[in-house]
C-alpha cells in the first residue's frame, strides 16, 4: 500500500527513505509494532553513514497509526545519549490519545469515512487485545479514573481546542462516573506508547521540531491540535498544515 507513496517522497524530497515493515496486530500483539519501529530507528541512526545519510538529518514520519508509532519512537529516543538526535518528526493525522473520544472532532466526524468513530475504537481495542464489550463505557469516559481525569485534563480537554473548530455541531459531553472494573481493564490504553499525548512534560519538552498535518473531516483532528498545543507550550517548533477539505487517509 505504501510502496509508491514512499518512492514518491524519496523522489520529491531527494531523501533516503526507509520503510519499516513492522509486524501487524492482532497476530503480533502490542507493543511489537512499536518495538520493531524503535529497533529500526536505532539501527538506522547508528548506521546512517553506511547509507550515505548524515546522522544529524534523520527525520521519522508516519500517518494514522504510523503517526502514533512515530510519536512514540520520538519520545523513546529523547533520553538516548548514545545516539544522534532526531532532526524532526512528521505526524500525519495521528491517533494520540484514548482518554476523551467525545472531543469536537469525534462528534463532528463520527460518520465520516473511512475512519468512523466506532471503527477507531474497535481498531484501538483490538490492537491492545481488549474485549470490544467495553466500547460503550469507553465512549462515556467510564474507563478514566478520577485521579487520571485530574492529571490528564490539562492536556486532553475541549478547552484546549480553538473555538473555530467547535462551531460545526459540537456539544459538551455529559460526565459519567468512572467504573472501577472498566478502569482496570482499560489500563493499557493509557500507556504513552499507545497514547503519546499522555507522555510526561519532561519527555515532551525534549522532542524534536515537528511537522503536523490535520484534516477537518477526521475524528483524529483534535488529537493533532492538542499535541500541537503541548509541543508549542514547551517551546518546540511546530509547522502545522490543516486541510480544510481533508479527510482521514487523504495521503
Amino acid at each position: 500500500a505504501y510502496e509508491r507513496t514512499c518512492r514518491y517522497l524519496c523522489r520529491k524530497t531527494n531523501s533516503v527513505v526507509v520503510c519499516v515493515e513492522y509486524r501487524l496486530a492482532p497476530e503480533h500483539p502490542f507493543p511489537a509494532q512499536f518495538e520493531d519501529c524503535l529497533t529500526a530507528a536505532i539501527h538506522f541512526l547508528r548506521t546512517a553513514q553506511d547509507h550515505g545519510v548524515d546522522p544529524s538529518r534523520v527525520v521519522i514520519c508516519g500517518d494514522s497509526s504510523g503517526g502514533t508509532l512515530t510519536a512514540a519512537v520520538a519520545q523513546a529516543l529523547v533520553n538516548r545519549r548514545d545516539l544522534p538526535k532526531l532532526r524532526a518528526q512528521i505526524l500525519i493525522y495521528p491517533f494520540l490519545q484514548c482518554v476523551d473520544l467525545n472531543l469536537p472532532s469525534y462528534q463532528q466526524n463520527k460518520g465520516v469515512p473511512i475512519l468512523l468513530k466506532e471503527r477507531t475504537l474497535v481498531f484501538g481495542l483490538k490492537y491492545v487485545n481488549l474485549d470490544l464489550g467495553i466500547i460503550k463505557e469507553v465512549f462515556k469516559g467510564c474507563h478514566v479514573s478520577e485521579d487520571r481525569r485530574l492529571k490528564y485534563q490539562k492536556w486532553v480537554s475541549p478547552d484546549n481546542i480553538p473555538h473555530e473548530f467547535k462551531t460545526r455541531g459540537y456539544k459538551p459531553s455529559p460526565k459519567y462516573l468512572p467504573s472501577e472494573k472498566i478502569c482496570q481493564v482499560a489500563e493499557p490504553v493509557f500507556d504513552p506508547v499507545f497514547s503519546p499525548l499522555l507522555a510526561e512534560d519532561s519527555v515532551i519538552a525534549q522532542l524534536p521540531e515537528t511537522f503536523l498535518l490535520t484534516c477537518e473531516f477526521d475524528v483524529l483532528r483534535d488529537d493533532g491540535l492538542l499535541y500541537k498545543k503541548r509541543l508549542e507550550d514547551h517551546g518546540i517548533k511546530v509547522t502545522w498544515c490543516h486541510l480544510e477539505e481533508g479527510f482521514h487517509g487523504t495521503l
